[in-house]
């Protein structure tokens, strides 16, 4: 199978610059907001909206690691901030690629166990492949495939890029 580019570095930038006013227009700029990325792309992708918001906005952002094991999804999920420190605070689940929505849900489930002031979901790319009733509020491409092909993210340092296998 051969890869075709989806989106290049300057596009990738793009996206998570439009993701992040998105995010700012539909936060109250004096809430604290969570940005909760699923490791190790969602994360990455949450590192880099958090520097896009602090860049945009004088709100306070703090960065929360989701630790899912993906082939697994009912084994127990784990934060790199407790519970305390997001309850009753607005929050965005961040991922690279929502493909069936198995692994959005099962995050989302964790997060319902406390009480938010809000709860929103963003992803780079949505593949229109769901088997779970789970939307993205913040995407950035819409890209329907067959079920068959795979949309994998790449971020390095010499340039991100989206290709489709």
């Amino acid at each position: 199978m051969s890869q075709n580019i989806i989106l290049n570095h300057e596009e990738i930038e793009h996206k998570i610059q439009r993701i992040a006013y998105q995010i700012c227009e539909s936060f109250d700029p004096k809430d604290k907001v969570i940005i909760a990325g699923i490791a190790n792309n969602g994360f990455i992708l949450a590192e880099k909206l958090i520097k896009k918001l602090q860049q945009i906005s004088d709100s306070e952002f703090i960065l929360c690691a989701v630790y899912l094991d993906k082939q697994n999804p009912h084994k127990e999920i784990k934060t790199s901030l407790g519970s305390d420190v997001y309850a009753n605070e607005g929050l965005v689940l961040v991922d690279d690629v929502l493909n069936s929505g198995t692994t959005l849900i099962y995050a989302v489930r964790h997060f319902l166990n406390v009480p938010l002031k809000k709860f929103k979901t963003a992803v780079l790319v949505d593949r229109n492949h769901k088997k779970y009733p789970v939307k993205a509020d913040f995407k950035g491409i819409s890209l329907s495939t067959t079920a068959q092909e795979h949309v994998h993210v790449v971020f390095e340092e010499k340039g991100n890029y989206a290709y489709l296998v």
